[in-house]
Order: C-alpha cells, then sequence, then structure tokens
C-alpha cells in the first residue's frame, strides 16, 4: 500500500488532524520526523484518530 494521499491538497487538513488527535490523547508530536515515538504512543494516536472518523461516519448517517 502506497503512503501517498489520493488528494494531494487533503496533506495539510490530515496533519492537523492527527495533530488534534495527539493532543487529546497527550502525545507531543512536533512537525516532521517523530521516530522517537514509543509504539504506544503512535498507537494513541493512531487509535483516536479511527475513534474520531467513526464518530464523524456515524453522525453523517443519522
Amino acid at each position: 500500500m502506497s503512503n501517498k494521499n489520493v488528494v494531494p491538497e487533503a496533506r495539510e487538513s490530515l496533519n492537523r488532524f492527527k495533530m488534534q488527535a495527539a493532543s487529546e490523547v497527550g502525545v507531543n508530536l512536533k512537525e516532521g520526523y517523530n521516530g522517537d515515538l514509543t509504539s504506544r504512543q503512535a498507537g494513541s494516536v493512531g487509535g483516536q484518530m479511527v475513534k474520531k472518523m467513526i464518530e464523524s461516519y456515524e453522525q453523517s448517517m443519522k
């Protein structure tokens, strides 16, 4: 699977979304490289992003 966005213009929006999710779970992300994060921290950010996407989808279904 490719790491390229299907819609290149979405990159900034995805970065804001990621930063917001990280802030909500207490992970301090910085711009650029974040390879020093633990697996737990990275998983928390990804999990929060998925949770928010599911909530958004559920709201759109109502």
